[in-house]
């Protein structure tokens, strides 16, 4: 089964907008979450370990929802499930600040990532459909505004700390602003209508499981940043709690500059060459990080590491796209899927890695996966080429 939207010609505009502002809505309640971790382990008294394994209660019930999501829009489309999870994303975010047991939290985490998962695959869905009714690239669009979602979640949450808001009050005010933007996407999505067609899921295979793989440690990256930036940085005492957020507020505005210029760049550069010199970017800035003892420099290490990675997902989503080893929508929804799972569940491992071998040792270890990307860059550029 899969999901056929109804004649789009209506009202475009008022579609792209809904689309655009489910992934701004998505990366905004998920940035909100990112300042809130240094507060979360010092209410709950509770080592990196334990953080780790409440983080993956985040990511398994986020996969979990995703899985079931394919499902449940080939049935009923994609807009049932954007609105259900964007008000349940919305709803939830306050309960992530009262939580005083590690169960309750777990239990938050799980339903938290639950609605992030799955307004994540359908809001992604419904791109595809409003991307081909528009009949010009939307995708890269729709993607800067998850990254400006995620500079503005950040942003509010660090500002109202900062000015001395409980995080209950700052949470329940980015919910509220969650739910009015939702009002507005709902009556504006996409209806669809169910029909039979091709497998919901297949495992990659060729050059796709190469591209599944390099989007895995992407989003594996992506997520470290957004769930340990803030511990990394108090930890070193390059700044206080109430300021922690501003590593991923700087991560989040480069990488929205990276895909807001994203096509120009690859367009004069060649994929290959952008995956090659992103990667090497990314790296430089890792590196910058977890080596200076200034706060500064670490953010200039933050700065380097969001140019650097903005344009790799988009590129590897374009490979898939042009492959043929796969049919390439199953490659797309392969990718999209392994994307988000690293992006929730890897950061679970960073904390495992950290309890072992020390917060700087795991983001050491995330370094050398990166450098996967600039090696592979070459042999996709070669092997899945573009139409």
């Amino acid at each position: 089964m899969v999901a056929i939207p109804v004649e789009a010609s209506n009202d475009r505009p008022a579609t792209r907008l809904a689309t655009r502002i489910a992934f701004l809505v998505a990366g905004f309640g998920i940035a909100c979450w990112a300042p809130l971790v240094p507060f979360a382990k010092a209410r709950l008294d509770v080592d990196d370990g334990v953080m780790g394994a409440l983080l993956l209660c985040l990511g398994v019930g986020s996969v979990a929802a995703m899985m079931a999501t394919g499902v449940f829009s080939a049935r009923y489309g994609s807009k049932p499930v954007i609105v259900l999870a964007g008000f349940g994303l919305a709803l939830i975010l306050p309960f992530l600040t009262i939580a005083g047991a590690p169960f309750t939290l777990a239990i938050a985490l799980a339903l938290f990532g639950a609605s992030l998962g799955s307004l994540d695959v359908a809001m992604n869905v419904h791109a595809v459909e409003v991307e081909k009714a528009a009949m010009r690239p939307l995708m890269s669009g729709f993607h800067a505004l998850f990254s400006i979602g995620g500079f503005l979640g950040a942003s509010a949450m660090t500002f109202m700390l900062s000015q001395g808001a409980t995080p209950l009050f700052a949470t329940c005010l980015c919910a509220l602003a969650m739910f009015a933007a939702m009002l507005v996407a709902q009556p504006r999505l996409l209806v669809a209508k169910a029909a039979n067609g091709g497998p919901l899921f297949t495992a990659p295979r060729g050059i796709v499981l190469l591209l599944a793989l390099l989007a895995l440690i992407m989003f594996l990256l992506e997520g470290a940043v957004l769930d340990w930036s803030a511990l990394l940085l108090t930890s070193d005492r390059l700044t206080e709690a109430r300021d922690s957020g501003l590593g991923y507020m700087v991560f989040a505005v480069a990488m929205t500059v990276g895909r807001l210029s994203g096509d120009m760049v690859t367009a004069r550069l060649g994929d290959w060459t952008s995956m090659l010199y992103g990667g090497i970017v990314a790296l430089a800035g890792l590196a910058l990080m977890l080596a200076t003892p200034v706060l500064v420099a670490a953010l200039g290490g933050f700065l380097l590491i969001g140019l650097g990675s903005s344009n790799i997902v988009p590129i590897l989503f374009r490979k898939a796209g042009s492959q043929t080893r796969m049919p390439p929508g199953l490659a797309i929804a392969t990718i999209t899927t392994t994307g988000y799972a690293g992006i929730l569940i890897g950061p679970a491992a960073i904390g495992f890695l950290a309890r072992l071998a020390g917060l700087h040792a795991a983001f050491w270890i995330l370094a050398a996966l990166v450098s996967l990307v600039p090696l592979s860059a070459w042999f996709i550029g070669r092997t899945a080429r573009s139409p």
